[in-house]
């Protein structure tokens, strides 16, 4: 009989990191039955949709997020237990949803890994005993976690990062300037203010002011806009050039970039462009995030090199004059910027050239069949 698989996603990128697994998977196991609650990345690898995830990509502590998980959440148990029957579960990121899944799913005593699992290194270390508790097998992305999950006795492995696997290659860079109109003789600085629309609240404003201000001092600098996939093509407005689906394109051939801090950072660190990172929320977040958390690091290059390599400007330092006189030092200053893209290479040499969707497909199949 064949074996079925369920996969739990809850944004556009768990989407897209858990397409790489089902496409290895399927060529290990051609008959697999595989449902998700996911998005178009794991349609096109032929994975029916039990739900669409578009909806759960919320983020915030409020009434209508929390009631809408718990709507969700027992659609999910109710078909899995009654219907669907799986042998193995796969939850991928989105750790808030996903960790309250995963204490149903132990009821139902049904296999659970789980892939990207939450930061707990990072911050609210009391995650552990779900994991712990509820989670058969974790798949770790970066070298580090597998360290900190055996100290407390998870069963944990390394994995490689999706992100070394799904980035193109980009060489044609005066291509993308003639295409987009830009000035092969100006430097070019890519600004991404965020993928979710609070971080587009508190950053935009803020990078706006810093490029006024360069602008007012340089006029050799030419700025465009990342418009992330996740947002809504409505999600901001800016007078200058914005793209949506030349985000990787844009990290790779600009001279700097100023970043929200996030996932892109590491993008960026694989190009080797050199960036600063500015973040900034609600102030009540960040209290609580400063009790909880078990680093003092927030950019990833400096958390998985151990070492300053990229300027963090969080909340009150994240200020237009800050991030103007930082950009202006990384472009101008030839030390600086080798600085930065030694920690860039650094970075890349320790997440090394894994293909993380086969060794976590391989995990998957040995649990299935026994070996």
């Amino acid at each position: 009989m064949a074996k079925k698989v369920f996969i739990i996603t809850g944004e556009y990128s768990g989407d897209m990191h858990a397409a790489l697994v089902v496409r290895e998977l399927k060529k290990l196991m051609a008959d697999v039955i595989i449902e998700a609650v996911g998005e178009s990345n794991l349609e096109k690898e032929g994975v029916k949709l039990f739900l669409d995830h578009s909806r759960m990509g919320k983020v915030g502590l409020n009434f209508e997020t929390i009631f809408q998980h718990y709507i969700m959440g027992s659609k999910i148990i109710n078909y899995l237990k009654n219907d669907y029957k799986p042998d193995l579960v796969l939850l991928v990121d989105y750790g808030a949803f996903n960790l309250q899944i995963s204490k149903e799913l132990k009821k139902l005593k049904i296999k659970t890994f789980y892939f990207i699992p939450p930061q707990i290194w990072a911050s609210r270390k009391h995650r552990l005993k779900t994991i712990k508790k509820n989670i058969d097998k974790v798949f770790t992305i970066f070298p580090f976690e597998k360290d900190f999950y055996d100290k407390y006795g998870i069963n944990a492995q390394f994995v490689g990062h999706p992100i070394v696997d799904e980035l193109p290659q980009c060489n044609k860079k005066e291509e993308f300037f003639r295409k987009n109109n830009l000035d092969i003789n100006k430097k070019l600085v890519g600004v991404f203010p965020g993928s979710r629309v609070f971080e587009i609240h508190f950053l935009l404003k803020i990078f706006l002011g810093a490029i006024k201000l360069i602008e007012d001092r340089r006029q050799d600098i030419q700025f465009v806009f990342s418009h992330a996939n996740s947002l809504k093509d409505d999600a901001f407005k800016v007078n200058y050039k914005t793209l949506k689906n030349e985000n990787r394109e844009l990290l790779a051939y600009s001279d700097a970039l100023i970043l929200a801090s996030g996932t892109v950072a590491l993008e960026a660190a694989l190009y080797e462009t050199p960036m600063l990172i500015a973040y900034r929320g609600p102030i009540f977040f960040y209290l609580v995030y400063l009790l909880l958390r078990n680093i003092k690091k927030a950019c990833l290059v400096n958390i998985i090199t151990n070492k300053d390599y990229i300027d963090e400007l969080l909340m009150f330092k994240a200020n237009k004059k800050n991030v103007a006189n930082t950009l202006l030092e990384i472009l101008d200053n030839k030390e600086k910027r080798e600085f930065i893209v030694e920690g860039c290479k650094k970075t890349k040499e320790l997440l090394g050239n894994y293909n993380c969707g086969k060794n976590v497909a391989n995990a998957i199949k040995e649990e299935l069949l026994g070996g």
